[in-house]
This record gives structure tokens, C-alpha cells and sequence, in this order.
């Protein structure tokens, strides 16, 4: 397969391609609410005649506990190896709607001092039905063009934005539709358009709400105000505990598990580029903040942490309300490195909460979901064609690093199917993902669509070694 022709039908199909891509970022597919079931289905729907039409077979709209998951294959022979393309059709909420520059769910193409040939505005432009859909469209053209090199498979599911829930229990029902060789996932970012790189590895996740409660309703703040405990000063003084001096958790056990990379590894990891200046300026902040003793590419990348994702309770209405609250709650979520468990790190946070909270409250911690954080070598076959596709394309070859963000079912298929997955992402972080504004660059979108046949044609040369 040379570049050529891929070059040559993606520039004849572009356009196409592209508007296929608005089409599907107009369904409003959020698989946190509960009201777009509709929606959900719709596009589940759209993604079925999009992989039929690009050339894929047995293409099915396959039921589970929760929303479905859309497989497609192309066997060419069962002697070459098979890739299983993994991606998520659902989308995060696009909440506060008021700080979106334009309708989340119409997209729109602008040009950014990051994206001078445009980008497009939409919820889930970029993650991940843009990046999704880029493989769509690659399969395509090995598909029109005659050089589909190895034989492929898509599970696209429609839960990975609330934890894939249902992902599990259906991919042991079916692990004989799932046999292959080796994941490809693009549902992470490069370093920059003009720095290409590929994730090694990605951190874990622990997902929990805790609900702090003090008396029986909601009082007069003059009345009560100094005698009775406040459960919103309660859990914003627990919650500040959690961390020392030093940006340390002080959750005990929490770092027992942990893996330090050696003085070699963080070496490494401080070759890739990385301004601290423009990360302020992107961010408008005055200074960085993190764990002592770390770098920021280190304190994203192969530390664990813990966040408040939400807080909430009392009156937040207009105007005031001299009210003591009964409640007040918060979701937190740490994000977790080799060789920390998900659950081990719940329970340890739940009895160090129920712990430390004083007698005038009480505590119920619910955990929601979580995932087991990833490593690949990049000695690995699948990693080392990755490396080769986006080195012919980018002229440049990837830096390895290590994604800070979590894709739970990454671990899963590990465990369940023995198979290792490579990340090859074409966002950014300035991107927005799960914030308004989210977008994804014309430049990407194309790139990859031009990257990934290059991938195939590379891992069957490698793995017939």
C-alpha cells in the first residue's frame, strides 16, 4: 500500500467524509442522561450503515444491559492477523450550555491560532466520534482502493463516557466474535500537530460520591448557625484533609501499590516537548500547582491523584437564603498507576472518609465506576507499526508517553480477551474535551484517516516476521 494512494482518494472524498462526520455529531448521543435514549439508538443506527457501506460484513447492532454495541468485521483470511478497532459512539453532557460559543450539538467549523486550517466545534467532535470515525473512513479507503492488508473488526460501543458498564458481561458472551490479535484505540491526543507521539500507557480510575449529612432538614442559619454541625463546612474541611503540605493523598495505603519509574524512565519522559509557559497561557493560570517532587508531565502521567469533581448542597439560588443545610455532597475521582486496583483504592478511600468524619454528621460513600490503569512496551509489533505509520506521515518520529486520562475497558480487554491495545490518538489536549467548546482540528481528522491504513500495512509486515 503506498501513501499515495491513500493521499489520492481521501483528497477526492474529503468533503464527504467530513460532512458524514456533522451528520453524526448532530445527534445529540449523551449517555449520561437518560432522556436520549432515542438518540443513543439513532446514532448506534448511523454508525451500522456507515461501516456497511464502507465495505464491512456481518455489521450488527448487538443488545446489552445498557446501550448497544455496534460490530462489524472484514476477514480476508484467517491465516493473516486481525485487528479489532475499538471506539465509543456516546458523548459527554455539554453542561454549562451557556459557555459553548455556538450550539454543542450544530457543528461548526472556525479556524484557532492552533487550528489555522479549522477546527470543528461540537460535543464529541473529538472525543470520540471524530477519532472514531476517522478508522470508518480509513477502512474505507483499503477497502475501495483493494489493500486491506490483514483482517479487521470494529466494537463500537455506546457506554465508555458513564464507565462501559455493560461492555464487560457482553464481551464475555462473546469472546469468540472477539479473537484476534491486538486493539487499535484513537480515543487519546498527541503531544502537538507538529510533534506526533503514541501513549504507553494510561492511568487507572476510581470514581466515588459521598453524601455527608447533619440534622434532620435544613435550619435557620441565626437559630442553629454555631451550635449543630454544617455538613457542607464538615465535608469541605474532610475533603481538604485528603491532602498535606506537600500535594501528598493522605489516604493511608494509598501509595502502597505504586510503581516509581526509574531516574532512565523519567529521563525519557523528559525528552518529550513540554512549555510550562504556554501550559499557563493556555490555561490562563499563574502557576502550576501538583505533588512535590514531580514534574508536570510526571504529575499527569505517572502519579495518582485525587479530585473533587463536584460539590454541591444548601441554597444556590438567586438572591440569599440564611439556610444551615441537612446535606451536602461531593463526587471525587482518583485516577490510579501501576500497580494500584480500582477497588482496593475504594474501599481504602471509603473507610478513611466514614473515619475521619466527626460524630455530628453521618457518611455514605456510594463508588460509581472505575477501571485498572495500562502499560505497553514499545518494543511491542503493534506499537512498533504504529510508530512506523505516523513517522511516514508526520515526518517525524512519535515520542512514547504516558496518557494521564483513563479508558477502563483498555484493562479489560487484557484480562478478559489476553490482548494488548495501542493507543493511537490524533487530538489535543487544548482540545476541550468534556468541556464546552470541544473541538477537533481539520488537520487531525484527516491525518488520521491518512495514518491508520499505513498502521495495517505496517502490522501485517511486522507480525509475518
Amino acid at each position: 500500500m503506498e501513501r499515495s494512494t491513500i493521499v489520492t482518494y481521501l483528497e477526492a472524498n474529503k468533503d464527504r467524509m467530513l460532512n458524514e462526520l456533522l451528520d453524526l455529531l448532530r445527534i445529540p448521543s449523551v449517555s449520561a442522561d437518560s432522556s436520549k435514549k432515542e438518540a443513543m439508538q439513532k446514532t448506534a443506527e448511523a454508525v451500522k450503515q456507515r461501516l456497511t457501506e464502507a465495505g464491512a460484513d456481518n455489521v450488527e447492532i448487538c443488545p446489552t444491559d445498557g446501550y448497544p454495541v455496534v460490530y462489524g468485521e472484514k476477514i480476508i483470511d484467517k491465516n493473516k492477523p486481525t485487528v479489532i478497532v475499538y471506539g465509543h459512539y456516546d458523548v459527554q453532557p455539554a453542561d454549562p450550555l451557556e459557555l459553548w460559543d455556538s450550539p454543542p450539538f450544530e457543528p461548526v467549523i472556525k479556524k484557532t491560532p492552533i487550528h489555522p486550517q479549522g477546527a470543528i466545534f461540537a460535543r464529541g467532535s473529538c472525543d470520540d466520534k471524530g477519532q472514531m470515525y476517522m478508522h470508518v473512513k480509513a477502512f474505507e479507503i483499503m477497502m475501495k482502493t483493494n489493500t486491506l492488508p490483514c483482517n479487521i473488526k470494529f466494537m463500537i460501543e455506546g457506554e465508555e463516557e458513564v464507565g462501559s458498564p455493560s461492555l464487560g458481561p457482553w464481551i464475555k458472551k462473546n469472546k469468540e466474535k472477539l479473537k484476534g490479535d491486538i486493539f487499535l484505540i484513537s480515543d487519546t491526543s498527541i503531544i502537538a500537530n507538529d510533534t506526533p507521539s503514541i501513549d504507553t500507557g494510561l492511568r487507572g480510575l476510581a470514581y466515588m460520591e459521598v453524601e455527608v449529612t447533619g440534622p434532620n432538614r435544613d435550619l435557620h442559619s441565626g437559630v442553629y448557625g454555631g451550635g449543630v454541625a454544617n455538613p457542607i463546612n464538615v465535608l469541605c474541611k474532610m475533603i481538604a484533609s485528603c491532602h498535606d503540605e506537600n500535594k501528598h493523598v493522605t489516604i493511608p495505603g494509598f501509595y502502597d501499590k505504586v510503581v516509581e519509574l526509574s531516574d532512565d524512565e523519567r529521563k525519557e519522559m523528559a525528552k518529550a516537548p513540554f512549555s510550562i509557559e504556554e501550559f499557563k497561557k493556555d490555561l490562563n493560570i499563574e502557576d502550576i500547582y501538583g505533588e512535590n517532587g514531580y514534574s508536570t508531565i510526571e504529575r499527569t502521567g505517572i502519579r495518582p491523584t485525587l479530585d473533587v469533581n463536584g460539590i454541591w448542597g444548601g441554597y444556590i439560588g438567586e438572591g440569599a437564603k440564611t439556610v444551615l443545610p441537612s446535606k451536602a455532597f461531593a463526587k471525587i475521582s482518583m485516577r490510579l498507576v501501576p500497580n494500584q486496583n480500582s477497588d482496593e483504592i475504594s474501599e481504602i478511600f471509603q473507610k478513611h472518609f466514614e473515619c475521619i468524619a466527626p460524630k455530628g454528621v453521618k457518611v455514605i460513600v456510594k463508588p460509581h465506576h472505575g477501571g485498572e490503569p495500562f502499560v505497553i512496551s514499545p518494543t511491542n509489533p503493534a506499537y512498533q507499526a504504529a510508530s512506523k505509520a505516523m513517522e511516514e506521515t508526520y515526518n517525524k518520529k512519535p515520542v512514547p508517553t504516558r496518557g494521564g486520562g483513563s479508558i477502563p475497558i483498555v484493562a479489560l480487554f487484557k484480562e478478559e480477551l489476553g490482548l494488548d491495545s495501542i493507543l493511537m490518538g490524533f487530538g489535543l489536549d487544548s482540545d476541550a474535551l468534556h468541556s464546552p467548546n470541544e473541538h477537533y482540528g481539520l488537520f487531525n481528522y484527516y491525518k488520521g484517516i491518512e495514518t491508520i491504513p499505513l498502521f495495517y500495512k505496517h502490522y501485517a509486515a511486522l507480525s509475518s516476521k
